[in-house]
């Protein structure tokens, strides 16, 4: 099926799905049906195949379990989806939500400032009128007060007056757009600043919040709420853990307690935990911003009341930066009040998403369940067994990480959100805290946890295995992937909110060895100057030797060194393959000198005379 009718037909399908829980009073949005319907193929008791094109029938069962799904008001693991899905939806780091923020002002703003940098005023009552825009324009976009307040006004123009007074507005006027705007922009930031001293000095600051005071009391404030929350999330896991530690250990208890979906609620809790973490995070860092910014707002303060202090008139060089400073700072306090506000809206609104516990789990019930069982913390089951450590001996091929051998240990990104795996896999999705002191296994590049040794050392016989295990579990309970972070094993489902960090780097460890180094002996670079001359005649002969250089005409002159320097080129014949006939050797026979001498042996003579006779014989004979 090609892409754009495979979209068509899924965009029926939710549409479909939609419509039918509309009918039955439930309003679902369309990201709800989208995973549901993911999470309703992926589960492999449903039957559905994923390489398979879906026809009539299969579209009509699907349509009919998603509906039954959604619909199941007393469903935990609906609940978690939901609270997921909505987290996903209204949750983004704060760095995005200032800059969506400051986006929206710019686009709230923009109106007023077409008017003012479009404005070709040349009359008197028109530019007056301008000037008012202008005072509007640096209330709105400060946020100090409202427009429609007579007494803010007067304190604003009074403030803008001193830094633009109206006769300048030709001058204004004659500017380029662009420029309007950052003169605009730069008006706002000194009125700003002005009120605020004003304020602090007890002489103005009508319509200012003291956002400092309000923030100092909101955050300790909304930070307890969220422990209290934490507190109340963590110790119902802990009871519903204890639960399930039991119900492993009797097999009988599993039929009985099916029907009541503990696992499930286990999962909802657990996922709720780690959002408070998330929120709670993000309002840590709200509170040290804050308390860093008060400091620097009382220095500048401070710097200014010095500046100013009994001076009739101060160089606009040395305060405009300080109102920028002091208006900046403001503008900080007014984002963290933003930020706090919408966290807390969202802590108020993933609490709905918890209603199924009381009525499957009343207190009663987990009250028998919790008979002859001791409900242990995360903290105490990681003390339990922080000597159980894994022996390196043990393992060749593998590679364990521990906290006094490895750099970052304790900013590793943990797998299955530092749960234990094996137990998951085992235990038919128990979460146990995994025990970093045990060590953390590095297996092809991912690290994971394990809460006892034993659990450490059975994962790591065959850990495909049991990730093939848990990616079975998570078809089955789709809020899993998100809950143990499972998208690269589902990258269909990646939320919004993580699919830029797909891709990111992880910290990697910085393992530790014992290593030798050698000094060198020389580790200083040399200072020998070799142009220095300890010799005064030496010196006072290079010196004549240069003033009778100086009488010299210069000549350029080619040698046999300098002559490859010039830019040159030469044809070149290649070599071609020639043969020659050498000679051969051979060899002649001559005669074999023959000389004989006669009477060397003497005769009857006392003297002996020799003849020489000559035997060999003619060239031409042989």
């Amino acid at each position: 099926m090609p892409p754009t009718q495979a979209e068509s037909v899924i965009k029926n399908i939710i549409r479909e799905i939609g419509q039918e829980c509309a009918a039955n009073g439930e309003i679902v949005s369309e990201t709800l049906v989208a995973f549901m319907v993911k999470a309703v193929v992926l589960d492999p008791s449903n039957g559905f195949n994923m390489d398979r094109t879906l026809i009539k029938s299969d579209v009509q069962k699907l349509v009919k379990l998603c509906v039954a799904r959604l619909l199941d008001s007393k469903n935990p693991s609906l609940d978690t989806i939901k609270m997921q899905v909505y987290f996903d939806m209204n949750y983004t780091s704060r760095e995005e939500f200032l800059q969506e923020h400051h986006r929206v002002l710019e686009s709230r703003l923009g109106p007023i400032s077409r008017e003012i940098t479009d404005n070709r005023s040349c009359a008197r009552e028109e530019l007056e009128s301008l000037y008012r825009k202008i005072v509007s324009y640096v209330l709105l976009r400060s946020g100090l007060g409202s427009p429609t307040d007579i007494k803010i006004v007067r304190e604003a123009t009074a403030a803008l007056q001193s830094v633009f007074p109206q006769a300048e507005l030709g001058t204004f006027l004659s500017l380029s757009k662009k420029d309007k705007e950052r003169q605009l922009k730069e008006f706002t930031m000194i009125v700003t600043g002005i009120r605020l001293f004003n304020r602090d000095c007890g002489k103005g600051g009508e319509g200012i919040d003291d956002l400092p005071a309000i923030l100092h009391e909101a955050i300790p404030a909304t930070t307890q709420h969220i422990d209290n929350q934490l507190q109340t999330a963590q110790d119902q896991a802990y009871r519903y853990t204890a639960i399930l530690e039991k119900v492993t250990q009797n097999p009988l208890m599993s039929q009985e307690l099916q029907p009541y979906m503990l696992k499930e609620a286990l999962f909802n809790m657990r996922q709720y935990e780690i959002f408070l973490h998330i929120i709670l995070s993000d309002i840590i860092t709200c509170a040290q911003e804050v308390e860093m910014m008060i400091k620097q707002l009382a220095a500048q303060l401070e710097q200014l009341k010095m500046t100013v202090k009994s001076k009739i008139a101060v160089p606009t060089s040395q305060v405009f930066p300080i109102f920028i400073a002091l208006s900046n700072l403001w503008t900080g306090f007014q984002d963290e009040t933003v930020l706090l506000s919408v966290l807390s809206n969202l802590i108020t609104h993933l609490e709905p998403f918890l209603g199924a516990h009381e009525l499957l789990f009343p207190e009663k019930v987990i009250q028998e369940l919790l008979d002859g069982v001791t409900v242990k913390t995360d903290v105490c089951r990681i003390k339990e067994h922080m000597e159980d450590r894994v022996y390196l001996t043990d393992f060749r091929k593998l590679e364990w990480l521990f906290p006094e051998t490895t750099a970052n240990f304790d900013k590793l990104i943990i797998q299955y959100r530092g749960f234990c795996g094996y137990t998951f896999a085992t235990a038919d999705g128990l979460l146990l805290p995994g025990n970093p002191a045990i060590g953390i296994l590095k297996y092809k590049e991912k690290y994971y946890t394990f809460n006892t040794r034993d659990a450490a050392y059975s994962f790591s016989e065959n850990p495909e295995k049991y990730i093939d295990l848990i990616r079975e579990q998570a078809k089955k309970n789709a809020e899993l992937i998100q809950l143990l972070e499972l998208h690269e094993q589902f990258e269909t489902l990646i939320p919004y909110s993580q699919m830029r960090d797909v891709d990111k780097h992880y910290i990697k460890p910085i393992t530790k060895c014992e290593s030798s180094t050698q000094t060198d002996t020389h580790i200083l670079p040399p200072t020998i100057v070799r142009s220095y001359e300890w010799n005064e005649w030496e010196l006072r002969r290079r010196a004549i030797q240069l003033a009778n250089l100086r009488q010299k005409i210069t000549h350029s002159v080619q040698t046999d060194l300098s002559h490859m320097r010039r830019d040159n080129f030469s044809q070149a014949y290649p070599s071609k393959d020639a043969s020659t006939q050498s000679m051969r050797e051979s060899s002649t026979r001559v005669p074999k000198p023959q000389i004989y001498i006669a009477g060397l042996r003497g005769g009857h003579t006392k003297t002996t005379h020799g003849v020489k006779v000559n035997l060999t014989r003619a060239v031409d004979e042989t």
